[in-house]
């Protein structure tokens, strides 16, 4: 049913798959709006009005239920805020059809959420169970590269399902990376989260050591970021104004991934680490100090935030 790309003079690359897109929000929203800009024939759905409002307003088709957006859809992609929520649509209620049930035999089910990766492995048996096929792929980038189109794609999936779903992925993305099987997206999406928070909360560390030692930042940065304390946290993310201005903290720490993703991110690693039983201690730390920085605040605030409250903590 996922079928391939079919060129049209004048318009470049036009797509012949029916998408249906679940979860309209910050992320989701500008994602179905590209794939529907490159040319696929995509209908979307979201439970929240506003959301709804602002597709129609870009001029993206949408449907009055999940239900319908499915129904004659080849491929249906989920941007959903856990992994209960999308067992939920998936298995459906006593009063709503779920999303495979809804769907035609042999629907692709590619779920861009980011979940624990015993969900997203449930998520797949299930849909195969029944005749579709799954994959999970989580983006990382935020709502920039959502907007963009410049996410990065961590794909969970067998080969063959990989192959024809990748050139949707390229179009709200420009890096797409298969992990392995159902479940290794989300596998791979976790481990690196975590090292982004552990990282960041040491470079934020840092700079505050730095400033009660007297170094400027400029100077910590010039230093560290040519050394070997270079790493993504401090070179593109800068947890303080004017080494990097594109860093959010030059905007008053105005997110380009809150805080409270992190938390959640992290306690999706703590979730792996405690079942798999790996004996890891900065991905745990992280995952409570980020946690305590949203509940206090930070949930709305870009996670390189976690600065002012080490700097807080330092005063006292």
């Amino acid at each position: 049913m996922f079928e391939p790309t079919t060129p049209i003079a004048g318009h470049g690359n036009v797509k012949t798959s029916q998408v249906a897109f679940l979860g309209l929000g910050h992320m989701g929203g500008p994602m179905a709006i590209n794939l529907a800009k490159a040319g696929y024939a995509v209908t979307g759905f979201d439970v929240m009005p506003a959301a709804l409002e602002n597709a129609q307003a870009h001029n993206l088709a949408t449907a009055e239920s999940a239900a319908e957006a499915v129904a004659s859809a080849d491929v249906v992609i989920t941007m959903l805020p856990s992994g209960k929520h999308l067992l939920d649509a998936y298995l459906g209620t006593d009063a709503q059809a779920g999303l495979l049930h809804a769907a035609a035999p042999g629907t692709l089910f590619l779920d861009c959420s980011t979940i624990n990766v015993d969900e997203a492995r449930e998520a797949a048996e299930l849909a195969a169970a029944v005749g579709h096929r799954a994959l999970d792929a989580p983006v990382s980038g935020g709502v920039v590269g959502a907007e963009a189109g410049t996410l990065t794609f961590m794909v969970g999936a067998r080969l063959k399902d990989f192959e024809a779903v990748k050139p949707m992925l390229e179009v709200m993305g420009n890096r797409v990376v298969h992990c392995g099987e159902p479940g290794a997206g989300q596998a791979a999406k976790i481990c690196n989260n975590m090292i982004l928070g552990v990282s960041m909360i040491a470079v934020a560390e840092a700079f505050v050591l730095g400033e009660k030692l007297g170094l400027t930042h400029q100077a910590l940065f010039d230093v560290a970021s040519a050394a070997s304390g270079q790493c993504w946290a401090l070179t593109t993310n800068c947890p303080v104004p004017g080494p990097v201005p594109a860093s959010p903290a030059n905007r008053d720490y105005q997110p380009g991934f809150a805080g409270a993703l992190m938390a959640k991110d992290l306690k999706l690693a703590l979730n792996a680490i405690d079942r798999t039983g790996v004996a890891a201690r900065l991905g745990p730390l992280a995952a409570e100090i980020y946690g305590r920085f949203a509940a206090k605040g930070g949930a709305g605030r870009d996670f390189s935030g976690i600065i002012t409250d080490i700097r807080s903590s330092s005063e006292h």
